[in-house]
């Protein structure tokens, strides 16, 4: 027994001086959903920069190569570079205020990926299961490469409301992944907010339920009912 708590004593010890993780290229996650509620702000407001550069989707393994998860960064992608490339493009036509112009480098990168396909959905609805999402869009400073942040963005789709809808949620999920990631963009431009992740927050809603049934003690069947799509 005291060799197995030295053994387990060595680990802890281990991990403690094992630097904090940074991301690469290639790199998976060992969880799924977004691990805050929010992100927090780029070191720098956007407007900081004159130039902006946005790198096509990337998609580590194991998932790149799965055609159902191909299907989804193509998916993604389109859905992107509508919400995103319309602001780079306003923002780049600006007058530079630094000489050289500083350029912001924005790298996308699906770190987690679970999607089915329409086909498959149609055949097999919820036997399916759920799809989700986990992306990071890493900003960097092109020329020195500095990191000013690396926000990441989650949604999933239940799998009964993706059957019921056809696969119609699946895809609104891709959507709404795209739509955090331009958002974040956008409201970090004049000033460094930092944003929403697109993780539930479990405890505003917990309280926000309980404050509805303090208010309506009656109304505690109709309260889950109505929060019963949410969930999904």
């Amino acid at each position: 027994m005291r060799v197995i708590r030295i053994a387990a004593g060595v680990m802890l010890a281990t991990l403690a001086v094992q630097p904090l993780h940074s991301w690469a290229a290639g790199d998976v996650v060992d969880y799924i959903e977004a691990k805050n509620v929010t992100n927090p702000p780029p070191s720098v407001a956007l407007e900081s920069f004159d130039r902006f550069e946005i790198a096509p989707i990337a998609m580590v393994a194991p998932y790149a190569g799965q055609p159902a998860n191909e299907q989804a960064k193509e998916k993604l992608q389109a859905n992107l570079d509508a919400r995103v490339q319309p602001a780079l493009a306003e923002w780049n036509a600006k007058e530079p205020n630094n000489t050289p112009p500083r350029a912001l480098k924005i790298e996308p990168t699906i770190r987690h990926v679970k999607f089915v396909s329409g086909k498959a959905r149609i055949w097999a609805g919820a036997f399916a299961g759920g799809t989700a999402v986990l992306m990071t869009v890493k900003l960097s400073d092109a020329t020195t490469g500095e990191v000013i942040a690396e926000p990441e963005f989650y949604q999933h789709a239940n799998a009964f409301g993706a059957a019921y809808s056809m696969g119609g949620t699946d895809q609104a999920m891709l959507i709404r992944v795209a739509d955090l990631v331009s958002g974040y963009l956008k409201s970090n431009y004049i000033a460094a907010v930092g944003g929403p992740t697109g993780k539930p927050d479990k405890a505003a809603k917990k309280d926000k339920k309980s404050k509805s049934r303090d208010a309506d003690p009656q109304g505690d069947t109709d309260g889950e009912s109505a929060d019963q799509p949410t969930q999904q």
